[in-house]
């Protein structure tokens, strides 16, 4: 069991583990959570073994090596274990263990291994306290011979210099940092937003704008029952000055809300969310001459603007309305890791992340200025 920080270098070493044991005659298997992680995995092992060994036979369709002293690898994912059953193994890898399935192991690989004594290496950053842990926990009793542990974290790997981990550390939200980066296992909350209440400094929404003042908004547009959020940050002192969310209304009138705060205000930016229902009306502001600049949410972006704003509530560097459903929407915020390493921000089913959406896209603002920003 191996639990170990993003770029350990945990991959490699299972490439050279498998490839040896294959070498030596072993029947090997590369078990990955997706198709798309263990399709990678198999153009590395490729180009390893074609480039140095002689004599091997490749299957493509299968994405399997046999070696000339009868050892083969192949490589397969767990996304539908039931289809993995009946072959006998002399030697599994899984790879970013902690996000198959708990029943991959017990149902799946480890009967593969018992009639040749089989063995398996689990490599993994951890996931909350799921079964990989309960299996690491096994590997630190003494009592248990058949199983090792092991932990490392980012720091470990001597090809990166620290000084840019240490970089990362400055921009990473803790939990993110200690369970990606430290490799230390946490309680799966799977809460973002720590410290929101000592953030909550600002009392009301009845501030007025200061001259020479620089102020940013984000906006997130309300889809069916949820509400358009438009959110006001003082880019100097960094703190909220004015929120307003409205619904139930037509496009039309909501867009006359977002003109009337702009009017207010004079936010030299305006960074709104453009899926869906957004861009058509971002469109019509820009017409009316606001300074809107469109923000497409993916994956990544959406990851970059929460993890940016959890940042600063994290270590106070912005001050929030005590706003009730602003600051029940940022308690109530969660996340959820990925197989391919990233996570997966939302509100939980059946709530509402609309003043979340605007104030992470305001704050983007804040800290990039006026500065079109590629996700690409």
């Amino acid at each position: 069991m191996v639990a170990c920080g993003r770029r350990f270098g945990k991959t490699e070493t299972g490439k050279i583990l498998l490839t040896e044991q294959a070498l030596r005659g072993a029947r090997c298997w590369w078990l990955a959570p997706t198709f798309q992680m263990s399709g990678q995995v198999w153009r590395d092992l490729k180009a390893l073994v074609l480039g140095t060994i002689t004599n091997v036979t490749v299957s493509e369709t299968e994405k399997r090596m046999d070696f000339p002293g009868g050892g083969m690898m192949a490589i397969r994912s767990t996304h539908v274990a039931q289809n993995l059953r009946g072959m006998g193994l002399d030697f599994a890898v899984l790879d970013e263990a902690a996000f198959m399935e708990p029943t991959v192991w017990p149902e799946v690989v480890r009967p593969m291994l018992l009639e040749r004594r089989g063995g398996a290496l689990f490599l993994s950053s951890p996931n909350g306290l799921n079964w990989f842990h309960d299996l690491y926990q096994l590997g630190l009793d003494p009592m248990q011979d058949e199983w090792r542990s092991f932990q490392f974290t980012s720091y470990d790997n001597p090809l990166i210099a620290p000084d840019e981990i240490d970089n990362l550390r400055r921009n990473t939200p803790e939990r993110v940092w200690r369970e990606e980066y430290m490799a230390e296992f946490i309680a799966d909350s799977g809460q973002v937003f720590r410290n929101v209440r000592a953030a909550a400094s600002i009392l009301s929404s009845g501030a007025q704008p200061v001259y020479g003042r620089q102020y940013i908004a984000g906006l997130d547009w309300g889809k069916e029952n949820d509400s358009t959020v438009i959110v006001i940050i003082d880019a100097e002192t960094r703190q909220m000055v004015d929120m307003d969310r409205f619904n139930q209304i037509g496009w039309e009138l909501q867009r006359g809300h977002v003109a009337t705060m702009c009017a207010k205000w004079q936010p030299s930016m305006v960074w709104a969310e453009a899926n869906s229902i957004g861009a058509p009306n971002i469109e019509a502001l820009q017409a009316e001459g606001l300074p809107v600049q469109a923000f497409t949410t993916t994956a990544r972006s959406k990851q970059s603007i929460i993890e940016g704003l959890a940042l600063a509530i994290e270590r106070g560097e912005i001050g929030l309305l005590a706003d009730d459903v602003l600051l029940g929407e940022l308690a109530a915020y969660t996340l959820r890791r990925l197989p391919g390493g990233g996570y997966q921000y939302g509100a939980p089913s059946g709530l509402h992340d609309d003043c979340v959406i605007a104030l992470a896209l305001a704050w983007h603002g804040v800290r990039h200025g006026g500065a079109r920003i590629s996700f690409a």
